[in-house]
């Protein structure tokens, strides 16, 4: 009698829109080794493309700052519980946690402590910023540690951590050596090449567009003022309904200056002159566009000040602590005026120039494409395990 295969199960642990989305790559470049494995977990719309069977959905998840994160603890404890509930129902052959550190680490331990499960860290929790005491965590509850920055290997091989520095996954999105002046193909550019363009990235949650989004559009119509040749594309994260973007736009004159841009942040940088973004993942992928980016950023009070003591690095943005130099200058807490916000920009739409060759030294740094590709077969190897 022939009894059918077992599908293979790996369980996928995400919590923010920038890790679903290079969770949605690694699943990918998992299902050209083996198409039979059956995928489950928490994330959003990439994994949802992917046909993960999701559990939960991180719209319900995301944030940033200990306040922030606090307001969100049932939330977060819903989704715990339900992982738990998962794990007895159907025991997968490996879990694999991407980024979001606090989640996920607890994740890591019950699944260990309860099951044994192989478990794969892919994008592994900012050690070299804060919170080295997690090293010892990652030691106990983790087999293999995907690493995305060349100085994060010897930290990890120093505490005594199976890893492997893959590359940064944003060298799968972006692998040509690009060039911004060839990207200038939008119609009103076409129209007039004499426009500027300026993309405002205001983030992905709805906590940095009630803080950011204000200020960018304040900062806008300055540069507006000195240079009326300057226009604004608005970056919609899918997490964002349009309409509460429209809402505060309305309480502005000469909103016709801003387009609303659902599209992929990588069409937007490439029609962008220079941006304006909320500090995350999204100003490294300026970076490697060659796009000059001014990083905005405002926590609530408490949470800036907890920052502080916890946080032991020189700059917010990856780009600037990859390189080691401020290339990207940074607005945070009450330095995120418009007025400095303005001024600036206006410096950097004269010398455009100079401030792209600065970020040259970003790509050869994150290693090179096949992020994905390397990823998925350490977590095939953790799988036959």
């Amino acid at each position: 009698m022939n009894f059918p295969v077992k599908l293979r199960h790996i369980l996928i642990l995400t919590g923010e829109p920038s890790g679903d989305f290079h969770a949605g790559h690694l699943v990918k470049e998992i299902k050209q080794v083996d198409n039979r494995i059956y995928f489950s977990g928490i994330g959003g719309m990439h994994l949802e493309n992917q046909r993960v069977d999701l559990f939960y959905h991180i719209a319900k998840l995301s944030a940033m700052g200990i306040t922030e994160v606090l307001m969100q603890f049932r939330q977060i404890k819903n989704a715990f519980d339900l992982f738990k509930e998962k794990l007895k129902e159907n025991t997968p052959d490996l879990i694999i946690l991407v980024d979001y550190p606090g989640f996920n680490l607890k994740a890591a331990q019950f699944a260990k402590d309860h099951y044994q499960i192989p478990v794969l860290y892919y994008i592994t929790p900012k050690v070299w910023a804060w919170k080295k005491s997690r090293l010892k965590k990652i030691k106990k509850y983790v087999d293999h540690a995907a690493l995305i920055f060349p100085f994060e290997e010897k930290i990890f091989k120093r505490a005594g951590i199976p890893a492997t520095y893959v590359g940064n996954p944003l060298m799968d999105v972006y692998p040509e050596n690009d060039s911004p002046t060839l990207f200038h193909t939008d119609p009103l550019r076409l129209q007039n090449k004499d426009h500027l363009v300026i993309g405002l990235l205001p983030g992905s949650r709805k906590a940095e567009i009630k803080k950011l989004f204000e200020i960018m559009i304040q900062a806008a119509l300055l540069v507006h003022q000195t240079k009326p040749n300057v226009f604004f594309i608005v970056s919609q994260a899918a997490s964002i309904p349009k309409e509460s973007l429209i809402s505060i736009l309305k309480k502005y004159d000469h909103t016709q200056l801003f387009q609303i841009d659902s599209g992929p942040v990588k069409d937007i940088l490439c029609k962008s002159d220079l941006v304006m973004a909320a500090s995350g993942t999204v100003t490294l992928e300026a970076g490697l566009c060659g796009v000059p980016t001014l990083i905005i950023y405002k926590m609530s009070a408490v949470s800036y000040r907890i920052a502080k003591l916890l946080v032991k690095i020189k700059y917010a943005g990856l780009a600037n602590l990859i390189v080691n130099a401020e290339v990207m200058p940074e607005f945070l807490q009450k330095d995120a005026t418009p007025e400095k916000i303005s001024r600036k920009t206006l410096y950097m739409l004269d010398h455009l120039t100079n401030f792209q060759d600065q970020l040259k030294p970003i790509r050869k740094l994150l290693g090179n494409k096949g992020v994905s590709k390397r990823s998925a077969r350490i977590a095939i190897n953790l799988l036959k395990t």
